[in-house]
């Protein structure tokens, strides 16, 4: 038995030769396929609709990116074309008869030239195996390995996007799936491979079903791309500033020494060097330019705009020495929009209108940007021209029918807006974030987000008009100069890096330069009162005031110029609602002023204020501009409005950029009153600014405390009509509704200053007791609408609330293009809104991006 046993083992061992005896060489297994050399050489075989990979250089750092060329058009789920997925350094690494891609951890790094320091730290945070291949065939140290399973895969993660949109529950299915020969590209420096993905499933969401061919089967193309990384040492990264206006990179080095901040960070940006010496007029010619290309596929006069406003940068290239070191032309048609050697502005198509988006792909290691990639919603200029027709109603009888785009008004406020937006998206794909100050700089950037600046003009022959002539700014701003010379300016030699930077910010501080960005702008309970987004001007009260002339004087001027001739009347509602709406922002930026603080990124060593409160007599002006928007008065629409905009018709279904409602089918004239009166005293009681005023007022008597400032609105809300037009009592008395359901909302937050707490109940029960004594002798719609609020008073105060028995509010249109959150009509089937393929994809960006 055991002669047996030492028998078979032989004859196994025998059986099995070497490993790289079994392999073929590579020129054998690939016999009849399509090869193309490259940074990773490619092998195609049609017949088995396999690809295969050449890999040669082991344990090598590159880029691997994944990203979306073909994508759903839903804005809402944010699957877009051109839409760059996750990036990560990689390397190959081979083990006996596998070779693993494997992503080293860099958000934890050494410096130290200790070998095993940096191998405490490498080892200390795990790393990822991306994915194993099989070894096929083997030549010398190339080996061939079948990556056709690595690109026909969700890599993009849109089984998991579908799913947290609520869009269903879908998978990849292999048989529907294939790899897309059409690009199968290798380059020097770069290799591309793209498959044909189909997702399906059953019960697909609203969003799906409004886009896709057929929704239970989503195809799109996912790209895979492997990418050559820089030399080490042969860039040199700069350092990250807090009042620079960049995107950073931050990683942790613990070879940092003890009392250092171990976080280090650089900024992201381009590679950009000078050739030579300076000229006369100090400016070096580049190595290389930053060149970028605009997606072919953009039509006119689109396509002129954009190549205009994008072209703006050069100018503040020149201000960082560097002569033609920007380039903007229309990409070549042999090219490739997803290729890394391109930097490139993509016009983007959705069925709704969204975002636009500066993107790029940068070497984690140092910072450096390897590609900038913009994405712009074709929809947005066709919502500056719905904005512009609201404003002007320029469709009298000789102009029914359209007119001349060369003396079209709208048209030319729209393209205005779309050189901006160019200049805008590319600011971020060469490194520089959101600066939402600048417009108390008169429009100091292109990087924040400008308001349309209308304004009204008396002329003999048409007496009071509104005028776009100065709607958009043109041009690079003061602040974007300061910021490229910040992270583009080649040093001479011998020159302190840190001292230099440090002089061109304060250069800019010196001349009243401001920068806040996103984190401290986009909240509405944010404290800052010159950081907001879509506002107009320094002085936030004198720009609401001007914004609710403009307003009011469209509003009077409203009817059926609005829209051309042929048209349902009750398309006129697309263009009232971003006018009813047009000084949503304004009233955004002015809430900041009460409760605001005045603040800098301030660095210690540095001339910069430190944070003061906003004086009291602003804080109060501020107050008294907001209340005078919920007088009825502002919130009134005229009677020509209110009675002309009919029931929509077969083909023109209500969408989410109408005014929500009560009455059914019919236009609700009390809602958009109701949705004005929820922002402005939504932003005054936000429960964070409430706390700063509780506390303020503790700190300064001359500051206004939360008791005055209820105090204040109390008198504005409950204080006698100016009229007894019925259509006007009402909505004052929308107005006392909303503000005490804000009070109740405010008392009932779960986390909330107890100071707040304490001085909201008691206005709640002042309020009370004023009720009882002024609940008769009206009115039966007085006393009815009185006793509802002292009905909801005091439950709250001597009842337990159940906030689930409160009334769904009308949801108000969306403002800036939309996010990815499914807004609250999907969950919504009442008759007005209509089926979800009434969506209108006529109009892009409401009353400002």
């Amino acid at each position: 038995m055991l002669r047996l046993v030492v028998l078979c083992c032989a004859m196994l061992l025998t059986a099995l030769p070497s490993f790289a005896q079994d392999l073929p060489a590579i020129q054998d297994k690939t016999v009849g396929m399509e090869k193309q050399d490259g940074f990773v050489p490619i092998y195609w075989d049609a017949k088995a609709g396999k690809v295969w990979l050449a890999i040669h250089d082991f344990d090598e750092d590159f880029l691997y990116v994944s990203s979306l060329p073909a994508g759903l058009g839903s804005n809402d789920i944010g699957l877009d074309r051109g839409q760059l997925g996750g990036q990560q350094v990689v390397r190959f690494e081979r083990v006996g008869p596998k070779v693993l891609m494997v992503a080293p951890n860099l958000d934890y790094r050494s410096s130290s030239d200790n070998v095993l320091e940096r191998k405490a730290v490498e080892d200390a945070f795990a790393p990822s195996v991306v994915w194993g291949f099989a070894v096929a065939a083997a030549s010398g140290d190339t080996v061939l390995v079948d990556a056709t399973d690595f690109i026909v895969r969700d890599a993009h993660g849109v089984v998991q996007r579908l799913r947290g949109r609520n869009q269903g529950t879908f998978s990849l299915n292999k048989s529907r799936s294939a790899v897309y020969p059409q690009v199968l590209k290798s380059f020097p420096s770069n290799t591309e491979m793209e498959a044909r993905l189909t997702f399906t499933g059953t019960s697909p969401g609203g969003f799906v079903r409004s886009v896709a061919a057929d929704p239970n089967a989503i195809t799109l193309r996912v790209r895979h791309s492997f990418i050559e990384l820089p030399e080490l040492g042969s860039y040199t990264p700069r350092r990250m500033d807090p009042r620079s206006g960049y995107f950073g990179l931050t990683y942790v080095d613990y070879s940092t020494p003890i009392g250092e901040r171990k976080e280090h960070q650089f900024i992201r940006r381009h590679r950009l060097e000078c050739a030579g010496p300076r000229d006369a007029d100090g400016l070096c010619t580049p190595v290389e330019p930053i060149q970028y290309y605009l997606d072919p596929g953009t039509p006119d006069p689109v396509r002129t705009a954009l190549l205009e406003g994008g072209r703006w940068w050069n100018d503040a290239y020149t201000a960082a020495g560097f002569r033609d070191a920007f380039r903007l032309e229309v990409l070549p048609d042999s090219g490739d929009m997803m290729d890394v050697r391109y930097n490139t502005i993509q016009w983007v198509h959705r069925s709704t209108r969204g975002w636009s988006y500066g993107a790029s792909i940068t070497d984690p290691r140092t910072g450096e940007i390897l590609k900038g990639h913009v994405s712009l919603g074709s929809l947005r200029v066709r919502q500056d021209y719905l904005i512009a027709e609201g404003l002007l109603a320029p469709y009298a009888d000789s102009l029914a029918n359209g007119m001349d785009p060369d003396s079209d008004p709208m048209l030319a406020m729209a393209l205005a807006r779309i050189r901006q937006l160019s200049a805008h998206e590319i600011g971020h794909t060469i490194g520089i974030a959101h600066n939402f100050a600048a417009s108390f700089n008169g429009r100091s950037s292109v990087m924040d987000y400008p308001a349309p600046l209308a304004q009204v003009e008396e002329t003999e022959a048409d007496g009071m008009r509104i005028t776009l002539s100065d709607a958009y700014d043109a041009g690079i701003g003061a602040w974007d100069k300061l910021a490229v010379r910040y992270g583009y300016t080649q040093f001479a030699d011998g020159a302190d890096e840190a001292e230099v930077l440090n002089a061109i910010l304060d250069e800019g501080h010196a001349a009243g330069l401001y920068y806040i960005t996103d984190s401290d702008a986009r909240p509405q309970g944010s404290a800052n009162p010159l950081a907001h987004l879509w506002d107009n001007g320094p002085t936030l009260v004198e720009a609401l005031s001007r914004e609710m002339t403009v307003r009011q004087l469209a509003l009077e001027n409203f009817g059926v110029n609005v829209i051309r001739e042929g048209q349902p009347l009750a398309t006129m509602e697309e263009a009232l609602v971003p006018i009813y709406l047009y000084h949503r922002y304004q009233v955004e930026a002015v809430s900041k002023a009460i409760g605001g603080l005045s603040y800098d990124y301030t660095l210690r060593g540095d001339t910069r204020a430190l944070p003061a409160p906003v004086g009291g007599d602003a804080q109060l002006a501020a107050l008294t501009g907001l209340l005078d928007a919920l007088d009825a008065e502002q919130l009134a629409l005229p009677e020509r409005v209110r009675q002309s905009i009919p029931p929509r018709p077969p083909g023109y279904g209500a969408t989410r950029e109408l005014f929500d409602g009560y009455s059914g089918l019919a236009f609700d004239a009390y809602s958009p009153a109701e949705v004005v009166s929820h922002l402005v005293l939504g932003l005054i009681l936000h429960p964070q600014r409430a706390a700063r005023l509780a506390y303020q007022h503790d700190h300064d008597d001359d500051l206004p405390g939360l008791t005055d400032v209820l105090d204040r609105v109390w008198d504005a809300v409950w204080k006698p009509s100016r009229t007894n037009t019925p259509y006007k009592l009402e909505l004052q008395r929308v107005v006392q509704q909303v503000w005490t359901d804000t009070m109740l909302e405010l008392a009932a937050q779960p986390k909330l200053a107890p100071a707040v707490r304490a001085r909201v109940n008691h206005q709640l029960s002042v309020h009370l007791e004023w009720l009882d004594d002024n609940s008769g002798g009206r009115d039966v719609e007085t006393r009815a609408h009185r006793n509802q609020i002292y009905s909801s008073i005091d439950r709250w105060l001597y009842r337990p609330y159940q906030p689930a028995e409160r009334t769904v509010v009308p949801s108000t249109p969306p403002g800036s293009p939309i996010g990815q959150e499914a807004p609250a009509f999907l969950l919504r089937q009442d008759a007005r809104r209509g089926a979800l393929h009434g969506w209108s994809a006529a109009h892009e960006f409401c009353t400002v991006q």
